[in-house]
């Protein structure tokens, strides 16, 4: 998979060398189940079609560059992450686009001409509420005269877990709430961030999302090692409930499966991971 930053420097070029594709169009923080199904669809008709599959995402937030910096935008997963996932799921091409207030302000017209026609897109895939161009005017609906009918487009529907909306804020609302148990309906798999453990302290890496403050079950990682343990969050910082062995040292991964009662540790589920049991 090719990752390519865009902006508006750039554009002219990377359009110049830009194969037919479909696209598969948003933020896609988290990669949920809901994101996938978007990309899903987008890979089945990009082999329809022969054609190459593209998915083109944004950076930073545009409610945070929109708001002048004063919305904080907890990110579920950092760029790098997401080019892991994306290359899983059969992307050829991920753009990342620079979005500024400039950007934001394009008409949908001139965002589809620049971004999508000129890019090679002949068929675009996003979730139903995907808009773009200035103010969010442009929509699924008018992606299509928007481009001069050069592309054809597909809207998924909405992706809901008992009734509710999957999505990216879902999810965030979950760990602002503690309630990492949830997370796997949503992401389908238990949420892990990435950081560095110096025998002290945990320093998280960037554009991870903490949980609540609490106690909770989680799994160390560190190469082909893990360890079933647990943590309590405060604030902004973590710690191990108990001392860490020593190869549980550098650069690790922690994998969040529930918040532990406050109430008495012997009354909470027991919880098994990979055989083990906690």
């Amino acid at each position: 998979m090719e990752t390519i930053y865009i902006n508006r420097d750039n554009l002219a070029d990377w359009q110049l060398t830009a194969n037919a594709c479909v696209m598969a169009l948003g933020f896609f923080d988290g990669l949920h189940f809901g994101h996938r199904e978007v990309i899903k669809t987008a890979l089945r008709i990009a082999k329809e079609k022969g054609v190459q599959l593209a998915v083109m995402s944004f950076f930073p937030h545009p409610k945070s560059v929109l708001s002048n910096g004063e919305k904080q935008i907890d990110y579920l997963i950092p760029l790098s992450v997401k080019e892991k996932i994306l290359r899983g799921l059969g992307v050829d091409t991920f753009y990342i686009v620079e979005f500024t207030k400039e950007f934001a302000a394009l008409s949908p017209e001139q965002y589809v001409k620049d971004y999508l026609v000129n890019l090679g897109v002949i068929h675009a895939v996003a979730g139903f509420d995907f808009t773009y161009g200035s103010r969010g005017i442009g929509n699924l609906e008018r992606l299509k005269n928007d481009s001069g009918e050069n592309i054809d487009v597909t809207k998924v529907e909405k992706v809901a877990c008992r009734g509710e909306k999957i999505s990216s804020t879902s999810i965030r609302e979950r760990l602002a709430a503690g309630n990492v148990e949830e997370l796997p309906d949503f992401l389908g798999c238990c949420y892990e961030v990435e950081g560095m453990w110096d025998g002290q302290t945990f320093k998280l890496n960037p554009y991870y999302t903490l949980p609540a403050p609490g106690k909770y079950a989680v799994t160390f990682n560190i190469g082909n090692l893990s360890m079933l343990t647990e943590v309590i969050v405060e604030e902004k910082s973590l710690k191990p409930v108990s001392e860490l062995p020593l190869y549980m040292f550098g650069r690790l991964s922690i994998v969040w499966h529930q918040r532990i009662s406050e109430d008495s540790h012997s009354s909470r589920p027991i919880l098994k991971v990979g055989g083990l049991t906690l």
